[in-house]
């Protein structure tokens, strides 16, 4: 007899089945990518927000932070593969249909690490020398999969939910995207839709073998994870302006420097933390599963982010 949770399972497989996509057929097509156009749109790169840039400014703005927002999904889908592998193993022996979807995920987040290494090597033809990435993939995954099964978990959940939302709220709808860019974010967000389902459906599964002691123990992991990302994402928005400084039309201040890393390190905050937090459902399967005073950790941990959020 099925279960909710193999029905579940089971839909996950047929949706993969159904939107599954070649990089080079489907996404690339042979195209390149237009550096006449913004690619990351305004509602996740905030460049509007910082009145000096010219048009032109704010156009190479959005095309270096879209760089690193490739990056950074090359980057956390590197431990998320490695994780939704790992949970499989509980399935070998039993639920065949939840093995075959943690399988199909594996698979699509490797496809996807794939396409943002292909992504990099064209912006690296098509970009000024200079960029940098402050983080190398492997090192992140041995250190965030060194946390507990829970606290990874709803890691992924949270960043597998923004990455719909960033979709649907900005990416989507921007006419003045660069089309391969938004192919790209297009055919991504269908198979992450599928992910997030499972992500939700692990997770319950791992919460559900924890002990209180262990679950508040992973809510401090998860505090420590977000902290960490933090840690990236200041070191890259250093780097970043520091690139496009060097390279954009205009000339700056020091103190419009100083606004440009502000900008774009609140930018990265909402990109990575603040958007995935507020999701009401991360928020819904998260406060439901943890006590008030891990909860009130979490939101504690959380405020010095409360920030950063598009100012209208």
């Amino acid at each position: 007899m099925q279960t909710d949770n193999s029905r579940k399972y089971a839909r996950v497989i047929e949706a993969s089945q159904r939107v599954r996509w070649d990089i080079d057929r489907d996404v690339i097509g042979g195209r390149s990518f237009d550096y006449s156009r913004t690619f990351l749109p305004t509602g996740l790169s905030l460049v509007d927000e910082v009145p000096f840039l010219t048009d032109k400014d704010r156009r190479f703005l959005s095309q270096v932070q879209g760089r690193t927002y490739a990056f950074m999904f090359g980057l956390v889908e590197r431990f998320i593969g490695a994780k939704a592998l790992e949970v499989s193993r509980d399935h070998w022996l039993g639920d065949q249909v939840a093995l075959e979807a943690l399988v199909r995920m594996t698979d699509e987040e490797l496809k996807h690490q794939a396409l943002f290494r292909r992504l990099e090597q064209m912006m690296n033809q098509g970009m000024p020398t200079g960029y940098r990435q402050v983080a190398h993939p492997n090192d992140v995954g041995r250190a965030v999969l060194g946390k507990s099964t829970w606290a990874v978990l709803a890691l992924t959940l949270d960043i597998e939910l923004f990455t719909q939302a960033h979709f649907r709220a900005s990416i989507e709808h921007g006419e003045e995207i660069c089309p391969l860019w938004k192919d790209v974010f297009l055919f991504h967000w269908r198979e992450e839709s599928q992910h997030a389902v499972l992500d939700e459906l692990e997770l319950l599964r791992a919460d559900a073998a924890l002990t209180p002691a262990q679950r508040e123990a992973a809510v401090d992991e998860l505090i420590q994870l977000v902290g960490a990302i933090d840690g990236i994402l200041q070191s890259q928005a250093n780097s970043d302006v520091e690139y496009f400084v060097s390279n954009a039309n205009s000339r700056f201040t020091q103190v419009e420097k100083d606004q440009l890393r502000d900008c774009v390190l609140k930018a990265y905050r909402w990109q990575y933390i603040t958007s995935g937090v507020g999701e009401p459902r991360f928020t819904r399967v998260l406060f439901s599963l943890i006590s008030e005073p891990a909860a009130a950790r979490l939101r504690e941990a959380l405020q010095p982010f409360a920030y950063a959020r598009p100012a209208h």
